[in-house]
């Protein structure tokens, strides 16, 4: 007689496959709160206590882990040696295992969890059962995942085994489903003892949604989430409207929400390539999504746009004259998702906590042949304050704007520059080998409205070139990290033309 051992915490579709078993002649073996369930749905089931001759003990702690259980899973059937020794032992094949495994990651995720309920919630028995299995998998058909016991089944009813393909399959999944397991209670123990840079790192994400394509149609491209410390970020999002998001939508959106972030008042960042094209703040957010609109009419069709204020009609009325890929929002007026959603493919996203922020969030990006992790950018100020560097001192609205520039240059492809006036961007300059081409950029996009801005430049000036491009530009103050060794140039430059500098000692590189 076939033998399957069923114990699994998610008894999702269970009494359907075990009745299954039993109609086709199938023994069944299963363990504390799975046998009482199949008991009294009707179904016969053998207690695991009468396999292993020996009692569920420690609160269940011990069920499985027996040579009764192990053999029977592990003994190579065509090899005549493990036939003989499990005739010798008494020990007979067990072939189906079905498991899943206690819920560690629900229990994490629960707020005020105890650490000891995290405790005794990582599977032991489980994860031997299945790995067990896997690797007997030409022998044995092991099953973690609902969503196959339909298959099995229906390849039991019509050969009466699982083929070898779908064996094979499923003692893959155990195994990406055993080191996902264990990378979630690898990651609560790093994070509770503050453990950094691990000899060895294993990472863990799920998988949100498969993606049309990459960067580009001929590239395939997936859509995984973290486990924790989603709030704010774009993968806990809810769309409510438009066209599937692109890789590229989603890496411009999120290149969009770091820039948010740094502000608090109404605020609204439009976003292409990842790089702010237009930042405005405002009492309202209808008027700084005119401000971030009009800093830069050109490069914001086809872009993203993210606010952390209400869409309202009045806002909701402006955007729907332009051509826009992505709107973020912590959310939309009922008239204004009324007017957006008219445009069949603009895709509207509703991000709650849009300007949480995780402090102890790390960066990663991948390299050919490995990884590069970084603690995030959360600083935009060293503590020890700014340095006025100029003979002239910046007058009150020269440091709004001058910080205010700054806060959008730190999210600025490097070379980057920003330039600024009144709470809103009148020039942008990223991603340039060189800085004063950065700088000449920003001007031109920036034309006439650059009169009078204040500028901020993500890392120091090599040369007096830039000053000098600013004061021509109409520039009246300059924010820059300063410590190039050339930094007195720059500084006897501005002193030459009244410029204020402040010099920061904080760089915010972003290749």
């Amino acid at each position: 007689m076939k033998r399957a051992l069923i114990s699994v915490y998610d008894k999702t579709g269970i009494i359907d496959f075990a009745k299954s078993l039993n109609s086709m002649g199938w023994e069944i073996i299963s363990t504390g709160g799975t046998s009482k369930k199949l008991k009294e749905e009707g179904i016969k089931v053998q207690d695991i206590s009468e396999l292993t001759k020996f009692p569920e003990c420690f609160d269940g702690r011990v069920k499985t882990l027996h040579p009764n259980v192990e053999g029977g899973i592990l003994a190579i059937r065509d090899n005549e040696h493990h036939l003989k020794q499990m005739h010798d032992l008494g020990i007979e094949p067990i072939d189906i295992v079905v498991c899943n495994l206690y819920p560690f990651k629900q229990t994490v995720l629960k707020p005020g969890v105890s650490h000891e309920e995290i405790i005794e919630n990582i599977d032991i028995g489980g994860p031997t059962m299945i790995r067990a299995a896997a690797k007997n998998y030409r022998f044995v058909t092991v099953l973690t995942d609902p969503a196959d016991y339909d298959r099995v089944i229906s390849e039991l009813q019509e050969s009466g085994d699982t083929s070898a393909a779908t064996k094979e399959l499923l003692a893959a999944k155990v195994f990406i489903h055993t080191a996902h397991y264990d990378a979630l209670i690898a990651d609560y123990f790093s994070k509770k003892l503050n453990i950094q840079s691990p000899q060895t790192l294993t990472l863990t994400y799920e998988k949100k949604q498969d993606l049309r394509y990459g960067e580009n149609p001929h590239q395939a491209a997936t859509f995984y989430t973290a486990i924790q410390g989603t709030a704010g970020t774009l993968t806990a999002a809810v769309q409510l409207h438009g066209k599937e998001l692109s890789y590229n939508n989603i890496g411009d959106t999120d290149g969009a929400l770091e820039t948010l972030k740094e502000f608090e008042e109404p605020t609204v960042v439009a976003a292409k390539h990842a790089n702010p094209c237009g930042v405005g703040s405002a009492a309202t957010i209808a008027e700084a999504y005119r401000k971030a609109y009009e800093a830069d009419p050109v490069s914001i069709y086809g872009g993203i746009v993210a606010a952390n204020r209400e869409i309202d009609r009045e806002t909701a009325e402006m955007m729907a004259r332009t051509f826009l890929e992505v709107i973020v929002a912590p959310s939309y007026s009922p008239e204004a998702l009324e007017i957006l959603s008219k445009k069949k493919n603009i895709r509207l996203l509703q991000l709650e906590d849009i300007l949480t922020k995780d402090e102890k969030a790390h960066k990663a990006k991948t390299v050919l042949g490995g990884l590069l992790i970084q603690d995030q950018d959360t600083l935009l100020l060293p503590e020890d304050g700014l340095k006025v560097v100029s003979k002239r001192q910046p007058t009150e609205r020269e440091m709004e704007d001058l910080l205010f520039a700054w806060k959008v240059v730190k999210h600025t492809k490097s070379n980057g520059i920003a330039i600024a006036k009144d709470k809103c961007t009148t020039g942008v300059g990223p991603g340039q080998v060189s800085r004063i081409w950065a700088l000449e950029n920003a001007i031109r996009q920036g034309g006439d409205r650059i009169a009078g801005s204040a500028m901020a430049s993500d890392a120091f000036f090599p040369f007096a070139d830039c000053v000098e491009a600013a004061h021509k530009a109409g520039i009246t103050a300059i924010i820059q990290p300063g410590g190039s060794v050339r930094d007195q140039e720059s500084i006897e430059a501005a002193d030459k033309y009244g410029i204020a500098m402040i010099f920061t000692g904080m760089r915010h590189f972003k290749h």
